[in-house]
């Protein structure tokens, strides 16, 4: 299997600035989506070079109307004593990702209940697809919700992204983003409804992934300090790497 990064990762967004120490993504289509709008580091900055970028996002973004900034750090590299003080005295949120790959044959064997239905998104489908990530995204404001349905409407139509959707007796219950590249296949947005969780339906909706896409390395990034990395990691997923984030919003 070849060695995943990172790199590998998909990033929504346009880069409308780089330089040797970093890449500025844009997605002006919609700015309130932090992951879309922000600042990649290439290398670690010192404390003086991070403000220095701070201060050309934070005027970036005030410009436009947008109240966060959002920065990731280097693969691998955990920033400094003095970085992540600043971060915190800062009130920046403080997390980090982790990697993921698996090929899709060593995915373990998944018990066929009759009882879950997975079906890729079409123009049957897509209205209940788009309520259910609608009823969601509610947790994030009612703005975020509605731009959230122009964006999945706009990867319904690319050719490089196959939504999943999951019903449980008949209901629907869960979904899935596949980004799709040349060798991989990028789980996202793996999402199972409360109502409908601890029935196996996650994982059934990750076995669909393995099927469709049989040749490709399936990554996905998890929360360092969530509880499904423990569970990638009981299905034969092999961890590599992990990346920090520093997120700070304005509130007012």
């Amino acid at each position: 299997m070849k060695q995943i990064t990172f790199e590998d990762i998909y990033t929504l967004g346009i880069i409308v600035s780089e330089n040797s120490q970093y890449r500025h993504y844009h997605y002006p289509e919609m700015l309130i989506r932090y992951d879309s709008n922000l600042i990649e580091f290439k290398t670690l900055p010192t404390v003086t070079e991070f403000k220095e970028a701070e201060n050309y996002l934070r005027d970036y973004h005030l410009k436009r109307g947008q109240k966060h900034v959002k920065f990731s750090f280097p693969d691998n590299i955990k920033p400094t004593g003095e970085l992540l003080a600043y971060l915190t005295d800062m009130g920046y949120e403080i997390g980090f990702l982790e990697l993921y790959a698996i090929e899709p044959k060593h995915f373990p064997s998944v018990i066929n209940n009759p009882d879950i239905d997975i079906q890729v998104v079409t123009n049957q489908n897509l209205e209940v697809f788009l309520d259910l990530q609608y009823q969601h995204d509610l947790t994030y404001g009612i703005e975020f919700a509605k731009q959230k349905v122009d964006l999945i409407k706009r990867q319904f139509e690319d050719q490089k992204v196959q939504q999943v959707l999951a019903f449980y007796k008949g209901s629907p219950a869960g979904y899935v983003d596949v980004i799709i590249s040349s060798e991989t296949a990028e789980i996202d947005n793996l999402t199972v409804d409360e109502l409908y969780q601890k029935k196996g339906i996650g994982s059934r909706l990750q076995k669909f992934v393995m099927e469709l896409f049989p040749e490709k390395i399936a990554i996905l990034v998890a929360d360092g300090e969530d509880t499904p990395r423990e569970m990638y990691r009981k299905q034969n997923y092999q961890y590599y790497g992990f990346k920090y984030e520093a997120l700070k919003v304005n509130r007012d």
